[in-house]
């Protein structure tokens, strides 16, 4: 087998980046290399400094949106293991360049894309198929730090490809944009 490579690229909002790994295919199927920390601190990312792993799955149609934490945050990367996602991410941190900006990319499991999410930002996502998220995070759960933006919410104006097969109550009793912006703007 060839060495593995994997391409970084810039995501669209400030400090974001999309880690994309080249899967070696034979008659066997498929193996990738899902995370190297070598190319992580290329990049400016302490790989040892994320402690927690999880997982979602989630139904064709359903979004988990639009979560984040005030305070110190949480960084984290993302990837879909199984199927495909519509994920979006929402600049939350005043004083960005690119606040109250977003950005979507579709994670699958054909191109493996990582996605990495750095502490500020609103995530969430619409699965396209029934789909298994995988997150890397760098800092344990502070449920006094949520922050949570209603998926539908009109000044963020995003255009989910599917119509919605299901939503938690938790995020349909979420908060408006300009809520969200007078708390983090103090």
């Amino acid at each position: 087998m060839s060495v593995q490579q994997m391409r970084v690229e810039q995501g669209a909002l400030a400090g974001t980046l999309l880690f994309i790994p080249s899967p070696h295919s034979d008659e066997r199927g498929l193996f990738t290399r899902t995370f190297d920390a070598g190319i992580a601190a290329e990049h400016g990312l302490d790989g040892a400094a994320f402690v927690q792993d999880s997982q979602s799955r989630t139904v064709k149609g359903a979004i988990r949106a639009m979560h984040g934490r005030s305070g110190r945050g949480e960084a984290k990367l993302v990837r879909c293991a199984r199927g495909a996602v519509f994920d979006v991410l929402v600049d939350a941190r005043p004083g960005s360049a690119t606040f109250g900006e977003r950005m979507s990319v579709v994670l699958d499991d054909e191109t493996f894309t990582h996605l990495y999410v750095p502490p500020g930002l609103l995530h969430g996502y619409q699965a396209l198929s029934d789909a298994d998220v995988c997150y890397r995070i760098d800092r344990p759960h502070d449920p006094a730090e949520d922050i949570s933006v209603r998926y539908d919410d009109p000044d963020l104006a995003i255009d989910w490809p599917l119509p919605v097969s299901a939503i938690s109550a938790r995020d349909l009793a979420a908060g408006s944009w300009k809520e969200a912006r007078r708390r983090l703007e103090g």
